[in-house]
């Protein structure tokens, strides 16, 4: 069966730019959608959001919303190339660790992809919400005390854009997948509420709205409120670019 991206370089990785400039990253951050007909002939919706120096793309059926991949890490822009480096991919896991540079192009609100007929359209420009970055969790409250969590190989890291969200739970060292979903938020006089669009584990998960009380506390979001099992949580996640400068 082919890939259904021709790796993430059909994703976003394998832009191609109509001149040799370089674009900057700003251009390319925040969040793109296309609709495509995979090879079992079911129509697809994939998103992808590039928050905070990391990337996600996720695609699910349009038809029962049922999840068919994921797969992103960091990236940068060098000349005229994106170098996404993956931290997980559930099409092809021994990608993990593993890094790709691929010419791109942009064109208004478009992206269109080298070798693939597909149109990427732009949802936001990482605007609209308080919380546009890429964080990883750090810390959850247990006996009413924050219990810090280290950071280490087995990773949750959620990406937002202005408007769009996605969670993803991986493993570097061992490229294991254990989960993912994700949609649109709001950030609302301290609310943010989740629009669940794609769940991996369990599709019948999509459709729900989770409102959770937030606030940032030296750059950290602490979230608070009740999960999508209805468990009460508290939770603390922050940037990763502090993390990575600690």
């Amino acid at each position: 069966m082919k890939t259904l991206f021709l790796s993430i370089a059909a994703v976003l990785f394998s832009l191609f730019p109509s001149t040799g400039n370089s674009i900057s990253p700003e251009a390319l951050t925040g969040a793109w959608e296309t609709t495509f007909k995979n090879d079992d002939g079911g129509e697809v919706h994939a998103v992808a959001i590039m928050s905070g120096g990391y990337v996600s793309s996720a695609a699910y059926y349009t038809d029962d919303n049922s999840f068919l991949y994921t797969m992103g890490g960091s990236w940068k822009v060098e000349g005229n190339k994106i170098v996404q480096t993956y931290e997980f991919n559930t099409q092809n896991s021994e990608m993990v660790g593993k890094s790709e540079s691929n010419e791109y192009k942009i064109e208004g609100n478009k992206l269109t992809f080298k070798g693939d007929s597909r149109v990427w359209t732009r949802i936001d420009n990482g605007t609209g919400g308080d919380l546009a970055n890429a964080f990883l969790i750090t810390g959850r409250q247990q006996n009413g005390e924050i219990v810090e969590r280290p950071i280490r190989a087995r990773k949750t890291m959620k990406i937002l854009s202005g408007t769009r969200f996605q969670w993803i739970a991986y493993n570097v060292d061992t490229g294991e997948f254990s989960g993912t979903g994700g949609g649109t938020y709001t950030t609302i006089n301290g609310k943010y509420t989740e629009n669940i669009e794609f769940f991996s584990r369990d599709v019948n998960r999509v459709g729900a709205s989770l409102e959770f009380d937030y606030k940032v506390v030296d750059k950290a979001w602490h979230h608070s409120g009740l999960s999508s099992t209805g468990n009460p949580i508290y939770e603390v996640w922050t940037p990763r670019e502090i993390i990575e400068k600690n």
